[in-house]
Order: C-alpha cells, then structure tokens, then sequence
C-alpha cells in the first residue's frame, strides 16, 4: 500500500519540505520501500511585510500539496528557543494548519528528538548525522540542501517508520 507523506519544517524565512512516497509490503514487516517526490523550500523575505509574508507560504503551501497530493501531512513540533523567533515559527505554523484543514489533510507531529530517534537511533544526534541518515536511507548520493529541506525529509521519513 502506497502513501505519500509530505513533510514539513515549519518556519517563517524559510519553511522546508520533503515529499516521499512509503509503500510498505503488508505480508513483510520489514519490507518497505520509500521513494523521493520532490524537496525543497519556501522562502519569504524578511524585507516583506508580515502579512504579505504569511500570504506566500499560504498560496505556495496550496500549490505544494496541488502538486505532492499526499495522504498524510507530517510537521516538526514548535521547539522554542528564542521567544522572538519562536512567535514568527508558530504564525507560519499557524498558516500551515489552516491549509492543511482546508485539504481535510490528516498530519502527525513530531518532536525534534523523535525525528533524530526514528533516524539515527539517537535523540540527541547532531543535524550532520540526521542529514547523513536521511541521504542514505532515501539512497541519495548527497545531502539534501538546503538544510530545511533535509529536515523536511527528516520529518517524512519518520512518519513512514511509523506506519
């Protein structure tokens, strides 16, 4: 059974994605086969004004999930660190949810350290190590840049391990 996951590394500059396709062999556990749609990013420029900035990763978000047509919808969770920072992620994140109900898209969220678990094996692995994971298991031969795209990547991959 084949299911596309399209996932997503919220952010307001820069708002990352990764699609893949997961078909799994139902008579083997382990048998599953993932294959890269698309990856990318979303850019807005600090230079636009704020609403103009929301608007583009709204129609862009539109577009993308037009284009991946997934089945599920997988987000890194708000990870707060710096509160200036963190309201500018949960506006574009605000963003995402409403596209993600006007599609009547099922998603999953996952934390940081289970995205690094579900890669590495390690919750506490480093961005170069979930990189190199998600090039070697979506059988790449380079990292996926930027790096918000490999993280978005990161994110689908985890929902696949988790079906």
């Amino acid at each position: 059974m084949e299911k596309r996951i399209l996932g997503l590394d919220p952010g307001l500059a820069i708002l990352g994605f990764g699609a893949i396709s997961c078909t799994k062999n139902p008579n083997l556990i382990q048998d599953t086969t993932v294959n890269v749609m698309d990856f990318g990013v979303i850019r807005t420029s600090k230079d636009t004004d704020m609403g103009q900035r929301l608007c583009t990763l709204y129609d862009d978000l539109h577009t993308l999930i037009d284009h991946v047509q997934p089945d599920l919808v997988a987000i890194e969770k708000l990870f707060f660190y710096r509160m200036s920072s963190t309201i500018l992620v949960a506006q574009a994140r605000g963003v995402v949810m409403l596209t993600l109900a006007q599609h009547h898209l099922p998603y999953v969220e996952y934390t940081p350290a289970q995205i690094k678990q579900a890669l590495t094996g390690y919750g506490n692995a480093d961005k170069l190590e979930v990189q190199e994971a998600v090039a070697r298991e979506l059988d790449l031969e380079d990292i996926p840049q930027p790096d918000d795209a490999a993280d978005g990547l990161a994110v689908a991959l985890t929902a696949c391990f988790q079906l």
